[in-house]
């Protein structure tokens, strides 16, 4: 049966050896364990996982041999909500007819909505000009246009407007998730930058030796200051919009960044940085930070991190009052290079799968100003950016 098991580890990619395995079947005849598949869960994977990176794909493994899990679609069932069905009054085009609507263009976007405002009278419903629900108009709620402005509507459908005017309520990122921020944890390590401060309170077991060993064995202890990881972190969260696809995701990671480093500050903004973000998703619009305050506060020695789908309409980055919640004077271009002027180790880490990052206009935009040092929010991606701000 363990050889079987042992098998089935390979199989699964995982980098098992036989050496491994002859200390795990030594635990056992020694009798390490008695009879508990738990006590035998955490006793094979201490011997043959030496990688806290493989422990996931370790528990599937396990799983799938012991307990029978696997991956299986079948039996899949799911509830429509009742919302779905009543909503009748909702625009649904083919990819045809989408592609025959035509962008306005920023400029006759804002001018039209201007003039409509001054205008219209009455509520429209299907049509392509007034503002209205369930048309093609660049204006209203429930249709579709290919740039528009989104007008009560409770939450975003095909993620094309450039200007939202309603008032959306976000929430902060739980800093104390614990599941899956294992590996996220191994991937920031990377960041550390160790320092001795402080009084000399611990043992240095090789000077020790050393001094001993010189005084003709008679005992003389060293000792040293404890090592703090002395690495500053400044991470700017977007959360909002297209970023509710990816919360726990980045949940996991702003539990692991709090428990990593010691000097790290967190601000949230949407979509792009421009002149206020905030601490407190809740007083947001009370209590906002001025972003000069926050290059002013903290020194060019901090290295910042920015989290963030960089989903949006392109005019959000290259136009003043192109932000889709309010108007800007100044574009998130000119305030994302102020940020990256103030501090140039700097890092774009994106939950958006990459493959899909040439088709969307507003990534490379950024990735242009962030000089191509955006990643994915992969392990593998963290720990690229990682060793690059590290160097």
């Amino acid at each position: 049966m363990l050889v079987e098991f042992f098998y089935h580890l390979k199989e699964a990619g995982l980098p098992v050896t036989i050496r491994e395995f002859l200390d795990l079947l030594a635990a056992m005849q020694a009798r390490v364990i008695f009879s508990s598949v738990d006590d035998f869960y955490y006793l094979s994977r201490t011997c043959l996982i030496k990688d806290e990176r493989l422990f996931d794909r370790f528990d599937q493994a396990f799983g799938g041999y012991f307990k029978g899990i696997t991956d299986s679609g079948e039996n899949i069932t799911a509830a429509i909500p009742e919302e779905w069905l009543r909503k009748q009054l909702e625009k649904y085009l083919s990819e045809e007819e989408k592609q025959k609507l035509d962008a306005m263009g920023w400029q006759k976007l804002m001018e039209t909505l201007k003039k409509r405002l001054e205008e219209q009278r009455e509520r429209h419903q299907g049509g392509s000009k007034w503002i209205g629900t369930g048309g093609t108009s660049p204006f209203g709620a429930y249709g579709y246009n290919p740039e528009g402005v989104r007008i009560g509507q409770e939450r975003s459908r095909h993620r094309k407007a450039v200007k939202v005017w309603d008032r959306r309520e976000f929430r902060n990122l739980d800093d104390s998730v614990e599941l899956g921020t294992r590996n996220i944890k191994v991937a920031l390590k990377r960041l550390r930058r160790f320092a001795r401060s402080g009084a000399p309170e611990e043992l240095d077991l090789e000077a020790t030796i050393r001094s001993t060993a010189h005084h003709g064995g008679l005992l003389d202890l060293k000792m040293v200051s404890e090592r703090h990881n002395k690495a500053k972190v400044l991470l700017f969260l977007d959360v909002g919009g297209s970023m509710d696809d990816h919360v726990q995701v980045c949940e996991e990671l702003f539990s692991a960044a709090h428990s990593e480093f010691k000097h790290l500050e967190h601000f949230y903004f949407h979509n792009c940085v421009y002149e206020a973000v905030w601490k407190d998703s809740r007083t947001r619009r009370s209590e906002p930070l001025s972003t000069w305050d926050v290059i002013h506060t903290y020194g060019a020695d901090y290295q910042l991190i920015f989290v963030g789908d960089a989903t949006m309409s392109p005019y959000e980055i290259t136009y003043a009052g192109g932000s889709v919640e309010h108007w800007n004077q100044e574009t998130g271009m000119v305030w994302m290079g102020r940020l990256l002027g103030a501090y140039p180790n700097a890092i774009w880490i994106n939950p958006q799968p990459e493959h899909q990052w040439p088709y969307i206009d507003s990534i490379q935009l950024l990735r242009e100003i962030m000089m191509n040092r955006m990643f994915p929010l992969t392990l593998e991606g963290l720990e690229r950016g990682m060793k690059l701000l590290s160097q």
